[in-house]
């Protein structure tokens, strides 16, 4: 993935959240602690496949995924290239990868790639409004 996909993911990430965040009352509308409990499941099941050597492609990965997504979706739908924005925001921010790598040492780069995967095949993405670009 070269660095000008990732920028404009980075770009489309911040510009979808920031509209987000602005019509909805900051997200008012999402039960947050019902999300973080999501996330903490769908987290502690993540890592037991990392640590038993599954592949960001493998299928059980990308079910997970999908969850993940879901629960993004919550907040927003956002489109293909904003997703591939969180799994670097995630990678890039230090609270993120500190929150990520509490679950497991591994878990940023793994989500991060499965999220790749994930956008490379998946659909339920809002239309990106940039050039289309591939991974």
């Amino acid at each position: 993935m070269g660095n000008s996909y990732e920028d404009e993911c980075r770009r489309a990430l911040a510009e979808e959240q920031a509209k987000s965040l602005a019509e909805t009352n900051d997200w008012e509308h999402v039960d947050r602690q019902r999300v973080h409990q999501d996330w903490d499941v769908l987290y502690r099941e993540v890592t037991a496949f990392l640590d038993g050597g599954s592949l960001p492609g493998d299928h059980q990965i990308q079910e997970l995924v999908a969850r993940h997504f879901d629960i993004v979706c919550r907040f927003y739908i956002p489109s293909r290239e904003a997703y591939v924005g969180m799994s670097l925001f995630y990678a890039e921010d230090e609270a993120m990868r500190a929150f990520h790598d509490s679950y497991h040492p591994g878990l940023v780069e793994f989500m991060g790639a499965a999220i790749k995967v994930f956008a490379g095949q998946g659909g339920g993405f809002a239309l990106s409004a940039g050039p289309v670009a591939s991974a």
